[in-house]
């Protein structure tokens, strides 16, 4: 499966986000990240929920709460900057 313009987009975003939270975490502001797996959305089909929830070491796909909860929580968290939050049902840590 193609992959190369994720792994830029997604390399790029996590430089970023750690320099920008080393930048500005002097003046209090907090630079952090939301890296989802694949979610429940439009933008898959129903159909195609199973063999895209077996894509994940938990066995099934996230839900929009799953980020939501994830975007609250950085929210909430005043000495966390320069996260990297991954809220994809463990992909991050292989198979």
């Amino acid at each position: 499966m193609p992959s190369v313009l994720a792994s830029l987009t997604k390399g790029g975003l996590n430089a970023a986000t750690k320099s920008l939270a080393i930048e500005y975490a002097k003046t209090g502001i907090r630079a952090n990240a939301v890296s989802p797996g694949i979610i429940k959305s439009p933008m898959h089909a129903p159909e195609t929920h199973d063999a895209l929830g077996a894509l994940h070491p938990v066995g099934h796909m996230g839900e929009m709460k799953d980020i939501v909860d994830a975007v609250l929580y950085l929210d909430s968290a005043a000495f966390v900057t320069g996260e990297i939050l991954h809220v994809d049902g463990g992909q991050i840590a292989g198979h």
